[in-house]
């Protein structure tokens, strides 16, 4: 479980993240919408675990890759917008947020449960 400081702390470089993305997010994925869904930061606050959710993009995985191959210089314009807030400038790990995907696999599954029970239901009757 995060302490307070965590959560805080991850707010912090979530909002921070956010606002890079929005401005220069298109020098690392043109045309991509770009979210940061959540971020985990370690007890000593040296690691920050970032989630990303993506609009109009077909390969995340790539695009997961494309954003971690710039980690240093993201981390370096964090660290220029959050420098009087934190001692340590945490190291990037940026990670695909699948939580989408399964919302979406799940509302088949449940559909598809729902056509075979007024099947079973239709053939009952």
């Amino acid at each position: 479980m995060e302490s307070k400081r965590q959560q805080k702390f991850a707010g912090v470089i979530q909002e921070e993240l956010a606002a890079i993305f929005q401005r220069e997010g298109s020098a690392y994925l043109p045309n991509t919408l770009v979210t940061i869904t959540k971020v985990r930061v370690s007890p000593d606050l040296a690691v920050a675990k970032v989630y990303l959710s993506f609009l109009n993009t077909n390969n995340t995985t790539l695009s997961v890759a494309e954003v971690n191959s710039h980690s240093s210089e993201i981390r370096y314009k964090l660290g220029a917008r959050i420098r009087h807030q934190a001692r340590v400038i945490p190291t990037l790990t940026f990670f695909l947020d699948d939580t989408n995907e399964y919302v979406e696999h799940m509302d088949k599954l449940f559909d598809k449960i729902s056509r075979d029970r007024k099947e079973t239901d239709e053939q009952a009757d």
